[in-house]
């Protein structure tokens, strides 16, 4: 018996494709023959989403993305994965607001580092991400790990590309030069290693780009979320 999985997704599109396609090829893997992950997917309307981050009415957005969850807790889903990394900053509500768990993505990435022995990493993603203090607090209060960020500039370039690119499927040869001069940069800082903080951040880097260990946070929250699914339930 597979658990069913809730996906609040949209934020972006592409993003959310990337978890289908992980979850599905996970749960097929690991299973074998035709089986696939049962997903009930909420994909939010990104622009209303955007414009409300931009404008700092989080609580709002929290709002959208708990009722989000509250339906897809009702239409049968037994966890929730949020495909977005900075829409992990209105987790609390989110969680407050269902009795179903939320798989949190931060929590993955800080289970694979604190194996690897990494405590310094540096994080790459939106500059809601990068700035505000969600990603921060949870890896060092659950895993004594040091996140690195960016520079005011490199940070600005960073989250001009997810929006103004990835999020548009936009892949840019040129983007992915500048990406990997940031992360030798983060190197420079200290960073023992690179999260990609950001969904879509995968389509643009990975291992075979840059010096530093990579750690992907959607392919590590999907695994983490097939884990759960495929585990006996409570």
């Amino acid at each position: 018996m597979i658990r069913t999985l809730g996906l609040i997704g949209g934020i972006s599109w592409e993003s959310t494709a990337i978890y289908y396609r992980l979850l599905n090829r996970a749960v097929a893997s690991k299973l074998g023959g035709l089986h696939s992950a049962p997903l009930i997917l909420h994909s939010l309307e990104f622009s209303k989403i955007a414009d409300l981050q931009t404008a700092g009415r989080w609580d709002e957005a929290g709002r959208i993305v708990a009722r989000a969850a509250v339906g897809l807790e009702r239409a049968g889903a037994e966890a929730l994965v949020m495909t977005s990394n900075t829409m992990h900053h209105v987790a609390d509500a989110i969680q407050d607001a269902v009795r179903i768990p939320l798989l949190h993505i931060v929590d993955p990435i800080g289970d694979v580092l604190e194996v690897a022995g990494i405590r310094r990493a540096g994080l790459l993603g939106t500059r809601y991400t990068m700035e505000l203090p969600f990603w921060r607090e949870r890896m060092t209060k659950r895993f004594d790990i040091d996140l690195v960020v960016p520079d005011q500039q490199d940070r600005d370039l960073v989250h001009r590309v997810i929006f103004d690119e990835l999020c548009l499927g936009v892949v840019s040869d040129g983007s992915r030069k500048r990406f990997v001069k940031v992360v030798e940069r983060l190197a420079a800082a200290g960073a023992k290693a690179v999260i990609l903080g950001c969904t879509e951040i995968r389509m643009l880097i990975g291992v075979q780009d840059v010096l530093l260990p990579v750690f992907d946070t959607t392919e590590l929250h999907a695994a983490a979320a097939v884990k759960f699914a495929l585990s006996p339930a409570e």
